[in-house]
């Protein structure tokens, strides 16, 4: 569920930053101290969310591979239980789906 709640901040996040930077390309050839000003806290801001944005997406990486190797560490070391799980699963799926 946190994967889920994850993805859809970083998507969220994605829109913010294109749409800030649309801003700016459509303000680029606008003039006055106060919008310059403006315009470089924007970029700067824009700058400092696509790097913790790379930031998430490599730390969610890295914990992704860490559960996938403990995943196929513990099915290693414990095959037949894995099986029976995955049997035990199958029987639960078909008979909710036989249900319908």
């Amino acid at each position: 569920m946190e994967h889920v709640s994850t993805d859809r901040l970083l998507d969220d996040l994605k829109a913010v930053v294109n749409d800030a930077e649309e801003l700016l390309k459509a303000t680029a050839g606008q003039a006055g101290e106060k919008l310059t000003e403006a315009r470089s806290r924007a970029e700067a801001s824009v700058r400092a969310a696509r790097k913790r944005m790379s930031d998430l997406q490599g730390d969610l990486m890295g914990q992704t591979k860490e559960v996938a190797d403990q995943a196929d560490a513990y099915v290693r070391k414990n095959p037949w239980q894995a099986v029976g799980v995955a049997v035990a699963t199958g029987v639960i799926l078909g008979l909710i789906i036989g249900r319908r």
